[in-house]
């Protein structure tokens, strides 16, 4: 497995990062497909666009590209394939009801219509699996049967690289939620790595490759696939997002804010043609931006994204990213500047029946009022909060998975933490130390959803800043740079490690992590982490 590892990492440093002039107009836009079909010769090139489309995420632009295929072609079975792909979501989550019934009867329209090639029938059998005995089979089964048909075409066909590529994919959206070996998620990056060379502008092999490394352990073997991908779909927002996957995971910043900018206008323009995907797009963008911006220090431009986020006003068909980023923006702003009374006032933003479909968002504010609560001494309000926290944890556990992440084991973790500041907040500060213990290697163990840059708060950083309130020192430190190791150049973490090591008369320590505070935050910047790290830095 080593030898494999050290295969990938120097396959994708050998791809030159110089793209071929040679494009057509599609994949000059989204990215190089080839993806033969025995439909009529002129709806080829549209085919190949929607499927690129795809590959960027790009649902409802994709879903329009292949309507307008059959359009043009009613007896391509083929052209009714993509659209039933559209309505699958592999790396966010289960289908919906309707986009459950509109994938199948896509499907069911595709089989009927047929297709010319044994090929051809067989991807429309592979997706016809997915949407099969859904009233009796749950999610995680019938996206499993899709998983291995699509194996058994690549098999089958050896040079169609799309179902290799689509089944790379799938690896990822089954992958066992608790599995942190990632061993599905290394045996798509290492097929995916073998078609980086024959494939240098497929935008589905440089985003998968991002997914399938998207983890602290394996970001670094990204960060050429990073690079490349907004190259490859200069058209495609997400495209131009999912960079930063990578970037937050090494703690890039300024990468990371380039990233998202470039993004968030894409999705900006796109929004008269393209409602639900610029939504989408954009707050996603947004949330990964803010979040970079606060850890370099950029605590007003911060909180302009706040109010773009709340300028946007209500979702006409809510998806899993936008709802997140608008639960996510307006507490990390909180609870990243320590600003307790904002996060303990934090008013609820999303209606009732989206918070009903993804009950999981409602879990980011009640995680910021329970902190927030607990340090201004509202212990009454925090408790309830703490209360919520374990409700929705039960909830999530108690019903079917919504996708390939544990959203139970996550929230478990928010508030098992939140009941540990709530206890210290008590005076309980050992019952504190145990259950932010707890929190720490549940979240850790869980890891972050691709949907988000990262937890607002670790529950390890909060067990630091415990154990740093407590005079425990070197335990503190010990506890920042673990929350350092997973989440590289958090400005909080970065500043408690340097304060702890200063209490521990580690000298030389503290002033390299103060250094690297001042590098990294913005001049101007009058977080009072960075105004320390200045005044230790001047300090004789």
């Amino acid at each position: 497995m080593r030898r494999h590892w050290v295969h990938i990492s120097l396959a994708l440093l050998s791809v030159s990062p110089v793209l071929r002039a040679d494009h057509d107009d599609a994949s000059a836009e989204h990215g190089r497909v080839e993806f033969p079909i025995s439909c009529r010769a002129e709806v080829r090139p549209r085919f190949e666009r929607a499927v690129a489309q795809l590959h960027s995420f790009g649902y409802e632009l994709a879903r329009d590209g292949f309507a307008q295929v059959a359009a043009e072609d009613p007896e391509c079975g083929m052209a009714y394939w993509g659209v039933a792909t559209t309505y699958y979501h592999p790396l966010w989550a289960a289908p919906t009801p309707a986009e459950l019934e509109a994938g199948a009867a896509a499907a069911e329209r595709a089989a009927a219509i047929g297709a010319g090639t044994e090929r051809e029938r067989g991807w429309i059998a592979a997706i016809g699996a997915l949407y099969a005995e859904r009233g009796s089979a749950d999610h995680r089964t019938r996206a499993g049967r899709y998983r291995d048909r699509l194996a058994e075409l690549a098999r089958a066909y050896p040079d169609d690289h799309e179902a290799t590529i689509f089944h790379a994919l799938l690896l990822l959206g089954t992958a066992p939620p608790t599995d942190t070996t990632y061993a599905q998620q290394k045996q798509a990056a290492e097929t995916l790595t073998g078609l980086v060379s024959l494939h240098p502008e497929h935008p589905g092999v440089a985003h998968y490759l991002i997914h399938a490394l998207d983890y602290p352990e394996l970001a670094h073997l990204a960060l050429d696939a990073a690079r490349r991908y907004a190259r490859i779909a200069p058209s495609s927002a997400h495209a131009l997002h999912m960079p930063s996957h990578i970037f937050v995971r090494l703690g890039l910043w300024p990468e990371t804010i380039a990233s998202n900018l470039d993004s968030a206008g894409s999705a900006r323009a796109l929004a008269p043609l393209y409602p639900e995907t610029s939504a989408f797009d954009r707050l996603h963008a947004l949330d990964y931006l803010e979040y970079a911006y606060l850890q370099t220090g950029r605590d007003e431009q911060a909180q302009r994204i706040v109010e773009e986020t709340a300028s946007l006003g209500r979702l006409e068909r809510p998806t899993m990213a936008a709802v997140y980023a608008l639960a996510a923006i307006p507490a990390r702003y909180a609870l990243e500047r320590g600003d307790w009374r904002a996060a303990a006032d934090l008013a609820a933003t999303l209606p009732a029946s989206v918070l009903a479909q993804y009950p999981y968002a409602e879990a980011i504010p009640a995680y910021a009022r329970a902190l927030g609560a607990a340090h201004v001494g509202d212990l009454a309000r925090a408790e309830a909060s703490v209360a919520r926290l374990r409700e929705i944890a039960a909830a999530l556990a108690a019903a079917p998975p919504p996708g390939p992440y544990d959203w139970a084991g996550h929230v478990r973790a928010l508030g098992t933490a939140a009941a540990g500041v709530l206890a210290r907040a008590r005076g309980g500060d050992e019952e504190a130390v145990r259950l932010l213990t707890e929190a720490a290697e549940l979240e850790e163990r869980t890891g972050k959803h691709p949907v988000t840059p990262g937890t607002a708060l670790p529950p390890r950083e909060l067990l630091a800043d415990l154990l740093l309130d407590l005079g425990r020192a070197d335990e503190a430190l010990a506890a920042y740079e673990a929350t350092l190791l997973r989440a590289p150049n958090r400005l909080r973490a970065l500043s408690g490690a340097a304060r702890a090591a200063e209490l521990a008369r580690h000298r030389e320590r503290a002033r390299t992590l103060y250094t690297l505070v001042a590098s990294l935050t913005v001049p101007d910047s009058r977080r009072p982490e960075v105004e320390r790290a200045r005044a230790a830095l001047a300090a004789p």
